[in-house]
């Protein structure tokens, strides 16, 4: 028998299928969607409709951005010959939180991982290789330390290794398997600043 009606199990069951809304979760949502003045339901409708359809990917380093380059990406202060490759958007984010850094990303949005079948040709290898032919001093992998991780740090490696640029990798602080989303800004900083040659 179900419990709610059709309206209701249908939106309990699209927003348990979101990422980290368990059916709790997406059942005090649902009522609270439910609950909501019509006008404030429809802006967030819009909202979710307008950045589904105007957010795209930076053209320099991958990240979500409303615009053709990213705020980062444009930023002429910023040091354009030092990369930071990163696994996500978010984890972009997380590094930004520190206030510390002042180069560059590249956003790979995802990491090798054979037994998902995932290899280097499926995230942003190839992008990062064309942007090492423009005045690239540094590349910084902070990548996570997970197996997938570590991995896609020991290929970037091996690949930019030949070029002469100098590559280095974010010092532990981070714990084996943590997810850099989730670390707070002062072990981020410190993992940057302790970073050592790969």
């Amino acid at each position: 028998m179900d419990l709610y009606s059709g309206h209701i199990n249908k939106l309990i069951d699209e927003l348990s299928g979101l990422p980290g809304i368990g059916s709790k979760s997406a059942q005090r949502l649902a009522f609270h969607l439910i609950n909501m003045p019509l006008d404030r339901v429809n802006r967030l409708v819009k909202t979710i409709v307008d950045a589904r359809e105007n957010v795209c990917y930076c053209k320099e380093c991958f990240t979500l951005t409303d615009n053709e380059v990213c705020p980062v990406c444009a930023d002429q202060k910023r040091d354009h010959s030092t990369i930071m490759v990163v696994e996500n958007t978010r984890d972009l984010a997380a590094y930004e939180k520190t206030g510390r850094y002042d180069g560059v990303y590249h956003v790979l949005h995802g990491a090798i991982s054979p037994m998902l079948g995932i290899g280097p040709g499926d995230i942003r290898l190839k992008e990062l290789v064309t942007r090492l032919e423009h005045n690239v001093s540094e590349v910084i992998i902070a990548t996570n330390s997970s197996l997938e991780g570590e991995t896609t740090a020991m290929y970037i490696s091996k690949l930019i290794k030949p070029t002469g640029i100098r590559v280095t990798r974010i010092a532990s602080g981070v714990p084996v398997g943590g997810d850099l989303e989730y670390i707070d800004e002062i072990t981020l900083l410190r993992a940057l600043e302790g970073r050592t040659e790969m």
